[in-house]
C-alpha cells in the first residue's frame, strides 16, 4: 500500500489525461453521433445510405484497430489528438443508434404539428423533436459513458500518458507490485464510472418528461 500512496501524484496526473481524453471523445461522438443519426432519419436515400454504410462500418472495427489506423495516417497528429479522433469515431458510431432510437421515440404526429404551424421540416426537427429525444437518450447514453471511460485505456498504445501506462511505469521502476497496482487502476476505473452515471441519472430526472418513462427516482430507489 506504500507503494500506492508514494505514487499517487502520477496515478492522479494520470486521471486527468483520463479525463481529457474521455472529454474529447464523448463531445466528438456526441457531435458526429447526432450528425449521423438526423441523417439516418430524416435524409434523403443518396444520403443517409452511405452515413449508414459509414456508421456500420465504425461499429465493425475494434476501438484499436482504429487507434492505430489514425495513429499511422500520412500527417502527423500528437498522441491525444490520435486517441481523440479514433475512439471519438467509434463512439459517435454508436452514439448514432442512441440518437436514432431516441428521435424515432418522438410521436410523428408532433413532426406533422410543427409542419401545420408553418414551421419548416428543418426547424421542426431542431426545435420539436430533437429536445425531446435529447432527453429520452440520456439513460441509453450513460451506457455509452462508461464504455469509453474503460476504452480510454486503450490510448496508452498510441503513447497518450493515461491511468494504465502511468501503471506500467510505476511497475516499472518500483520491481513489481502488478497485481497491486493494477487492482488500484481497476479501482479508480470503478470510481470513474460510478460516479459519472450517478450525475447523468441525476440529470435524466431532472430533465423527465411527464407522461414517458423514464428511471426512477433516487429516493424511491433507495427506499427499495
Amino acid at each position: 500500500m506504500g507503494v500506492i500512496l508514494q505514487e499517487l501524484p502520477w496515478f492522479l496526473k494520470g486521471v486527468v489525461v483520463t479525463l481529457e481524453v474521455l472529454s474529447g471523445v464523448m463531445a466528438a461522438g456526441f457531435l458526429l453521433g447526432l450528425l449521423l443519426s438526423v441523417v439516418e432519419v430524416y435524409g434523403p436515400w443518396p444520403i443517409s445510405f452511405p452515413a449508414t454504410v459509414f456508421e456500420r462500418a465504425l461499429r465493425g472495427v475494434p476501438p484499436i484497430v482504429l487507434l492505430l489506423l489514425v495513429f499511422y495516417l500520412p500527417w502527423d497528429l500528437p498522441p491525444l489528438a490520435v486517441a481523440i479522433t479514433a475512439l471519438g469515431l467509434c463512439s459517435g458510431a454508436y452514439q448514432s443508434q442512441i440518437f436514432r432510437s431516441a428521435i424515432r421515440s418522438v410521436g410523428r404526429r408532433q413532426l406533422e404539428a410543427g409542419l401545420s404551424l408553418g414551421l419548416t421540416r428543418a426547424q421542426t426537427v431542431v426545435h420539436v423533436v430533437l429536445p425531446q429525444a435529447l432527453r429520452r437518450a440520456i439513460g441509453p447514453w450513460s451506457n455509452e459513458f462508461a464504455s469509453e471511460i474503460k476504452d480510454t485505456s486503450l490510448a496508452y498504445v498510441v503513447g497518450v500518458v493515461e491511468i494504465l501506462r502511468q501503471a506500467r511505469y510505476v511497475i516499472a521502476y518500483t520491481f513489481g507490485h502488478a497485481l497491486l497496482i493494477y487492482g488500484f487502476c481497476a479501482l479508480i476505473y470503478f470510481a470513474l464510472t460510478h460516479l459519472g452515471n450517478y450525475f447523468i441519472y441525476r440529470l435524466e430526472e431532472r430533465l423527465y418528461i411527464p407522461g414517458f418513462e423514464a428511471r426512477r427516482p433516487l429516493a424511491e430507489e433507495r427506499r427499495w
